[in-house]
């Protein structure tokens, strides 16, 4: 049965926003709230056209805009075929594991590096520790339904927490703070974008001068110690920054 009649899709003929697009939201808005779960197929593009009473190409257009986000991916002799749903993080200080979880999204965590090195001036600059004196060192790569999405490199002031390599696998960094007992208060954040070293190309199985989502950001303890610098790489196709934007009166 396809998938696609359990949605109630419908198009509104009056409206300004084109048929096309008005498909692809109902789509994507199924694929984002799990009702359309990664490796579902799609039924027949004319069959869908028939009963919507659209056009074949209009219906091949909408879908066509999903295989370009990476929800969707054509797949020969099989069909067109649900990948995943993109992450949409709102600003706000929360961990990405906690973000996916909520999401549905099944985060695992690989832990490359977890160890004690020589703060880097940038690194003593954003803890406040002096440079050349000892950090805790983490990197992590986080998956979604198996496929990489982040790569995640930390740097903690001595002391902190015990870092525990299965922990570290097992949950978010930011569940294990509060579990030892350190409120977060607030962060300071920068979001960026550029393209993909080889190395990091490699972790997120994407090609060399990809395009990639960066963000930095300090995090702050209710004290106003900073506990964590965190720098991050994402694949914007499978993430993406949500912004609330209000009027100043």
């Amino acid at each position: 049965m396809d998938p696609t009649v359990q949605l109630e899709l419908s198009v509104d003929r009056g409206s300004p926003v084109p048929l096309y697009f008005q498909l692809s939201q109902q789509l994507e808005s199924a694929i984002e709230h799990g009702v359309l779960t990664p490796g579902t197929l799609l039924g027949n593009e004319i069959e869908l056209a028939g009963r919507l009473g659209l056009s074949r190409p209009t219906v091949r257009q909408a879908i066509q805009t999903l295989v370009d986000k990476g929800l969707l991916v054509r797949r020969r002799g099989v069909g067109t075929q649900v990948v995943h749903s993109q992450v949409k993080r709102p600003l706000e200080l929360s961990s990405l594991y906690d973000d996916l979880e909520a999401a549905g999204q099944r985060p695992t965590t690989k832990v490359l590096v977890n160890t004690v090195v020589a703060a880097s001036a940038e690194v003593a600059a954003a803890l406040g520790v002096a440079e050349g004196g000892e950090v805790y060192r983490v990197e992590r790569l986080r998956l979604t339904h198996g496929e990489p999405m982040a790569y995640m490199c930390n740097h903690l002031p001595p002391g902190l927490l015990d870092l525990d390599t299965g922990q570290l696998e097992a949950t978010g960094l930011y569940r294990l703070m509060r579990t030892a007992g350190i409120t977060l208060h607030s962060a300071r954040q920068t979001i960026g974008a550029r393209a993909a070293t080889a190395g990091e190309a490699e972790r997120l199985g994407e090609q060399t001068g990809a395009p990639l989502l960066t963000m930095e950001r300090v995090t702050f303890d209710d004290t106003g110690r900073a506990v964590e610098f965190g720098s991050h790489t994402y694949r914007p196709s499978r993430y993406s920054f949500e912004f609330q934007l209000l009027v100043r009166s």
